[in-house]
């Protein structure tokens, strides 16, 4: 599976006349949906909160062939752990039902968010939480924080790659977030067992964010895509035999052009020939498509 890749094509930028979203569309994830592909990803409304809702396209055309009217997962109720955002992460279809993975956002104090793992169950039209809790909370091993799962599910073993808060530390008097990547199992997708496996570390000193892993398995083999965070995201790569132990590849290669010439993350690759990603602002300027390279 390659990584190396052609320029991006800008696929998707953010309608501004649907309520729910007015900017950004980020963190897409893509599964087949009957010719062509539903790719769930997160607006944000006019007061930056998002939801999370979905465009069809025909990847292949590089085409657009509908955006969803409505989000397909909502903000949380007052008070609970999405109550203040819901943003996408990844969605597996197992024994006729859609499993919604996603990151639910609060704010705070003396740091200015919380999030943590959520799930919602549904149709792939509507998803109905199946606990107003998130799946993944904080404890012992993950004290701070946990986001954006991706889950593969292989001989009845639910495994999950995440998203996990180390520390938080002062850099010119305001917090800066340390997450990195974990991994833990469950034999529901829904209840989870966490030994605190740090799977992908920072590389040196100049990193000290990662965000939503995408994980392939291809040829008894472990493929993962994440986005670091230095001065700005940028894409990246490695490789498991067992989906354990990592070994980090060269960063794979989308020549930049003005959308994504300041920042590259969220990545997701889809059936091994497309690869979603957003440019720059966090999904500020839209959802862009590469190809792999001839």
């Amino acid at each position: 599976m390659t990584r190396a890749w052609t320029a991006g094509q800008l696929l998707f930028e953010p309608p501004t006349d649907l309520p729910w979203m007015k900017t950004h569309a980020a963190l897409p994830a893509a599964v087949p949906h009957g010719d062509a592909h539903r790719v769930y990803f997160s607006g944000r409304d006019e007061r930056g909160r998002a939801r999370i809702g979905y465009f069809d396209a025909d990847l292949e055309a590089g085409r657009v062939l509908g955006v969803s009217a409505a989000p397909v997962l909502d903000l949380g109720t007052l008070g609970a752990f999405d109550d203040s955002g819901v943003t996408m992460s990844c969605l597996v279809e197992y024994a006729g039902r859609q499993y919604l993975y996603y990151s639910g956002w609060s704010l705070g104090v003396t740091v200015p968010f919380y999030f943590y793992v959520g799930l919602a169950i549904g149709d792939g039209e509507r998803f109905e939480r199946v606990s107003a809790a998130p799946i993944l909370e904080r404890n012992a091993i993950d004290p701070f924080l946990t986001a954006s799962p991706w889950v593969l599910v292989e001989d009845g073993v639910w495994r999950m790659w995440y998203i996990s808060c180390c520390r938080w530390e002062l850099h010119d008097g305001q917090p800066r977030h340390y997450y990195h990547i974990r991994y833990a199992e469950s034999a529901d997708g829904i209840r989870w067992e966490r030994g605190g496996r740090v799977c992908i570390d920072f590389a040196g000193l100049d990193e000290y964010a990662m965000a939503r892993p995408c994980v392939v398995k291809q040829d008894g083999r472990y493929k993962m895509w994440f986005c670091v965070r230095g001065d700005a995201y940028r894409l990246a790569y490695a490789e498991s035999p067992d989906g354990l132990t990592w070994t980090r590849g060269a960063d794979p290669a989308v020549p930049p052009s003005g959308w994504d010439a300041e920042m590259q993350a969220y990545p997701a690759v889809v059936d091994g020939r497309w690869l979603l990603y957003n440019g720059n602002g966090y999904g500020r300027t839209g959802i862009g498509l590469a190809r792999p390279h001839a």
